[in-house]
Order: C-alpha cells, then sequence, then structure tokens
C-alpha cells in the first residue's frame, strides 16, 4: 500500500509502477509503465522544441486519448503549465478558457479545431491538431510548489474560473487517495470522469501512484460503462451520483457486479438511499464516499467499514487535510453545531487564475486553532460533526431556502423526495414568494402521474415548511460538463409557484 507519509515530487515522477507492468489499457491494447515513461518523455521532447516560454500554458481540448493522458506529465516535464478542457465544452466556453489563461498552445482534433473562429483564438496561441514525439526529456527537477496546471470550475454562477494548483497539490492528491482506497499494483481502474475534472484527472495519478492500470473511458450511455468493467475487468469504478443514479438504474450482470472491488464517488454527497443501493448492487465492493471541491482537491472520506452504519456520513479528513467546521464569527463550532467546512494544509491550491477579487473570497488565512494555519479553503458548504467527529454534508449555503424564517437544506428535501419508488433525481429550488419569503418548488424527474405518491410520503416524512409548493416533472434534468445536475440551469428554469 503506498505510505502516505511522501515528500512531494514534480508530478511527472508519478509513474511509479514495475517497468512491464500494465499501465494503461484501452482499446488499442496494453501500455506498461516502461513505455508510458517513454511516451511521456517524448510528448515532453515536443513540448520543448515548440520553443514556448517556462510557465507558458498549454491547453488539451481531447477525448481520452494516450495523449491526452500522458499531458498532465508531459507538461509539466517540459516546464509548462497545462490547462485540461473538458471535450464536451463548445466554442463559447472554450474561448473563454482560452482567453483567459493566455495559452501559448490548444493540442486539440482537427474536428474541433474547425469549430473555432478566428477571433476566438488568442493572439500568439498555435493551434495543433496532432502531437509529435521530440527527442525524450528525462524527468523534471521542478519545485514542487511551482504552478504546474489550472483546472477550471464548471461555472454553475459566474464564468469558469482556473484553479492553480502546483506539483506539490498533484503529487500529494495523488498519494493519498492511493493510499486510502488502497490501491494494489493489481488494481484496474476505470477512468470515466472527464480528465479536466480533479478527481478525473487524480484517477490517472493516483493509479500510476499505486502501480496498477488505469482504462480512460468515454461513453455515452451507461451501459457502455456496464460492458467496460465487464470488458476490461475493471476493479474500481468512481462516478458522481448523477451516473451512480443511471448505472443502478442498469442491468448488471452479477458476476460483473461482482467483480468490482471498490467504488467511490465524487461531485455531490451520496444519498442514504443510494448507498444502501450501491451496497445491494455491489456486494463485493467498499463503497468510498467522498467530498471535496476543486480548490483543495479531496477533503474528506468514509472508511468502507462505517458506511452502513453512518450512509449519510461523508466521513473525516483525507491524508495531508486538516478540516474545520466553522461558526460565521470564525470560532470552531461544536459537536452538532452546523457551520462552514474550511479546508487547510497542504492540498490547498494556489488560488484562481488572475482573479485576486475572487481569490480573496475563498482563500482567506485560516481559522484560529488551526494546526497548519496558513491559506485555508473556504468552501461557502455547511456541515455537521457528530460526536465521533464525523461529518455530514448540510448544504451550500448559497443554496438554502430562506422560508417562513428557516433556512431549509435543499439536500433534505431531495433526499426525502428519491428515497421512494417516485423518482430517482431531484433538485429542490427556492423560488420568491410574497408571503414565505421563498417557497419550495421541486424539479423531479419521472412521471406526473407518480405525484399523489410522491406528496403523501413527502407530508409523512417532512415538515410542514420543507414541502414543496409546486412539483415541476421533467423526463431528464439538465447536467454540466462534469456530469452534475445542472443545479443553476434547473433554477433558471423554474417559474414563480403558482397560487
Amino acid at each position: 500500500m503506498v505510505s502516505p507519509d511522501a515528500t512531494p515530487r514534480p508530478i511527472d515522477h508519478v509513474l511509479l509502477g514495475a517497468p512491464h507492468a500494465p499501465a494503461l489499457i484501452d482499446r488499442e491494447g496494453v501500455v506498461d509503465y516502461a513505455a508510458a515513461e517513454d511516451a511521456v518523455a517524448r510528448l515532453a521532447g515536443w513540448l520543448a522544441a515548440l520553443g514556448l516560454p517556462a510557465g507558458a500554458r498549454v491547453a488539451t481540448w481531447l477525448p481520452k486519448t494516450r495523449v491526452a493522458c500522458w499531458m498532465p506529465l508531459a507538461a509539466a516535464r517540459a516546464g509548462l503549465v497545462h490547462v485540461p478542457v473538458n471535450p464536451v465544452l463548445r466554442r463559447a466556453q472554450v474561448t473563454h478558457i482560452l482567453a483567459d489563461s493566455g495559452a501559448a498552445l490548444l493540442l486539440t482534433q482537427a474536428a474541433r479545431a474547425a469549430t473555432l473562429e478566428a477571433d476566438d483564438v488568442p493572439k500568439g496561441c498555435r493551434v495543433v491538431t496532432e502531437a509529435g514525439a521530440g527527442e525524450p526529456l528525462p524527468r523534471s527537477d521542478a519545485d514542487p510548489d511551482a504552478l504546474v496546471a489550472l483546472l477550471y470550475t464548471s461555472g454553475s454562477t459566474g464564468r469558469p474560473k482556473g484553479v492553480m494548483l502546483s506539483h506539490a497539490n498533484l503529487w500529494l492528491g495523488a498519494i493519498g487517495v492511493a493510499h486510502y482506497l488502497e490501491i494494489a499494483p493489481d488494481d484496474r481502474v476505470l477512468a470515466v470522469l472527464p480528465l479536466g475534472f480533479d478527481y478525473g484527472q487524480n484517477q490517472l495519478l493516483s493509479t500510476w501512484a499505486a502501480g496498477a492500470c488505469v482504462a480512460p473511458l468515454d461513453y455515452l450511455t451507461a451501459r457502455d460503462v456496464v460492458k467496460a468493467v465487464a470488458r476490461i475487468g475493471a476493479t474500481t469504478l468512481a462516478g458522481v451520483p448523477p451516473l451512480w443514479t443511471q448505472l443502478l438504474e442498469s442491468a448488471w450482470p452479477d458476476e460483473v457486479a461482482g467483480q468490482v472491488r471498490r467504488l467511490t464517488n465524487s461531485g455531490g454527497a451520496l444519498t442514504p438511499t443510494m448507498v444502501r443501493a450501491l451496497r445491494a448492487r455491489f456486494p463485493a465492493a467498499r463503497l468510498f464516499p467522498m467530498y471535496g471541491l476543486t480548490e483543495a482537491f479531496r477533503s474528506t472520506y468514509l472508511d468502507p467499514d462505517l458506511v452502513d452504519a453512518h450512509p449519510d456520513s461523508i466521513g473525516r479528513a483525507v491524508p495531508f487535510a486538516e478540516v474545520l467546521v466553522v461558526r460565521r464569527d470564525g470560532t470552531l463550532a461544536a459537536t452538532g453545531e452546523p457551520g462552514e467546512l474550511v479546508h487547510a494544509g497542504p492540498l490547498v491550491a494556489q488560488g484562481y487564475w488572475r482573479d485576486a477579487e475572487r481569490s480573496a473570497l475563498r482563500f482567506r488565512p485560516a481559522p484560529e486553532g488551526s494546526r497548519y494555519g496558513g491559506t485555508a479553503v473556504w468552501s461557502g458548504d455547511t456541515v455537521v460533526a457528530d460526536d465521533d467527529g464525523l461529518l455530514r454534508f448540510v448544504g451550500r449555503d448559497d443554496e438554502m431556502i430562506k422560508s417562513a424564517g428557516h433556512r431549509i437544506s435543499p439536500q433534505e428535501v431531495e433526499e426525502a423526495a428519491t428515497a421512494g419508488p417516485e423518482t430517482a433525481e431531484a433538485v429542490a429550488v427556492g423560488v420568491p414568494d410574497g408571503r414565505l419569503g421563498q417557497a419550495i418548488v421541486l424539479v423531479a424527474r419521472g412521471d406526473a402521474a407518480a405525484e399523489a405518491g410522491l406528496r403523501e410520503r413527502l407530508k409523512r416524512d417532512l415538515p410542514a415548511y420543507m414541502q414543496p409548493m409546486r412539483i415541476d416533472w421533467r423526463t431528464e434534468l439538465p447536467r454540466n460538463a462534469n456530469g452534475k445536475l445542472d443545479r443553476a440551469a434547473i433554477a433558471a428554469s423554474v417559474k414563480e409557484p403558482r397560487r
């Protein structure tokens, strides 16, 4: 098992498997660690030969090709800053990221490049549709605190912003996850999350830090994921809650579900109903509920041995992290008292790229009592700790619904709504109401014929002030580029409740 006591190194050193062990598997075949190291070295040599200045930003807008997988390491080895762009993004979003990052290079495919107009590409940015192979570069000796990547958030509010990550951020994130997930060299990790998503990229890095094999997958349907698990013999699978919902609705041969050893979660808290469903569908798998934010990567995880007894918990701090629950006045909250989750320690990113104003709002001095001190990420998320120190996610401060003098967590309403058979996905939205301040509208995936049953159950399970004023039924709910439910788009589509 990977030791959590690791001194940060340049991230291009993360290929730690045995030379002839498999490092990556795709439809083209298997790449062992020696060949992966050579591919990274030659891609880095090609980048270096382009003559870009040290620290220049190089963007990739690619599906999960081998080049896309090598690029986080190759750019680092060439002294450049990698900017992965989610391949599902379109022209306007890509244009913003290129301009905001000041990219000097965009590596993409010809079909994608053809969607961009001349004014979309910043002056001095070269667009390349095929990577080359140069003289191999040796492993770098970069300062672990040097900037090495910009990961752009999904931008649910405002335009996407680039989170600045150092070698140390990526290295410690990889070592920490490989340690607590107990990834072993014989594991095969199916990487379905976007590589521009923090945990998506970490799936590459943590797998390689453990000397295991990663299988990058672009999929269209949940059935594609089921087939890939069977095809490659995947032992580890990560997803965001909407993907887990789709996978639970898919048919799984028992022998395929039974081979999965490890399930991990990102991009939103699992509901107790989903936890129980995953435990039933994948009986041999250890389930790791996790909480994280791009500004500090992972913050907490729940030991799988505690999942059945605490299905609503997000656990305790991951390695290299200190997680505090803080009152509005900056003091530490007591057990059982809700407060803001504040994350301190070496996983904290370096701020937002060229955005001092927004950086100052999120990246602030750690509260008094922090053992790490320094700069911490103030998440804006409300959590509460129980007597055992286990944390439970309550909701985001900017999403809390204020109705009739109550502060209502959307997640609590959503968990109640999805706990029965009427709907598998729902989002609770607060809309202006002259009498209540805000009224609750529940947007649910499913058929309006189920509303009577849902309302009857909600009246039994929730107090009167948490009852939805209206339920809007949709055949599908929109998702953002990282596969999460697009809460901002759903909220924007909701009109004020009828009286």
